[in-house]
């Protein structure tokens, strides 16, 4: 049922508002979570394995989380990247809410989040870094695609997490068929565990 909810912009799930203790960048955290947002229990699988594993971000410069949650990837950004601009954005407004609450509990300033029509569509990102969300089917998950990476700046990079089983292999080929014609490279990044890390390079203006 959670898929239910935490796709939606104002989440039906009857609040359940909690502390969660996790670990960022080596660090245990105290945190908050609540229901009807994407994996309120702690840092999922693929979200660890692309804290883990992707290449550090640009010290400064626009970076974006697509699909904030409660917002493991963006805190990481703006934890490791203290100069940059970090923008998370999310169509869910609580899990924005949590977001903003999680990055004032850590001090962050540099962090701000955002429905996705909010911001500046003149905006450009010098990375960006996402678990997106696949089960909202192929047709959603490429429009949102198709909104953001051709917003990388020349030179920026995306790094998309996504379990192989969930069709990595098939969206490596769709970015390939979709982008690769207009200035960027499309690469499987590295493969760990069941997941994919695959990296969207934009090469031209």
């Amino acid at each position: 049922m959670m898929s239910s909810h935490y796709f939606s912009s104002e989440p039906t799930a009857a609040h359940q508002p909690r502390e969660l203790r996790v670990t960022l960048l080596g660090e245990e955290r105290l945190l908050g979570t609540d229901s009807g947002i994407f994996s309120p229990d702690g840092i999922d699988k693929g979200t660890a394995i692309l804290l883990n594993e992707a290449p550090v971000p640009p010290t400064r410069g626009n970076l974006l989380d697509i699909g904030c949650g409660w917002g493991p990837i963006a805190l990481s950004l703006a934890l490791l990247s203290p100069e940059a601009t970090v923008y998370a954005v999310d169509v869910n407004e609580r899990a924005l809410g949590l977001t903003r609450q999680n990055a004032e509990r850590l001090g962050l300033s540099n962090l701000h989040t955002a429905l996705p029509d909010q911001l500046d569509p003149e905006l450009r990102f010098d990375a960006i870094w996402s678990n997106p969300p696949i089960r909202v089917g192929k047709e959603v998950l490429h429009q949102i695609l198709q909104q953001w990476l051709p917003r990388l700046s020349p030179g920026g990079s995306a790094y998309l997490v996504v379990q192989k089983n969930l069709g990595s292999d098939s969206l490596q080929r769709w970015l390939t068929e979709s982008f690769a014609s207009s200035g960027f490279t499309v690469s499987r990044y590295t493969t760990a565990k069941s997941f994919r890390i695959l990296e969207v390079q934009r090469t031209a203006a």
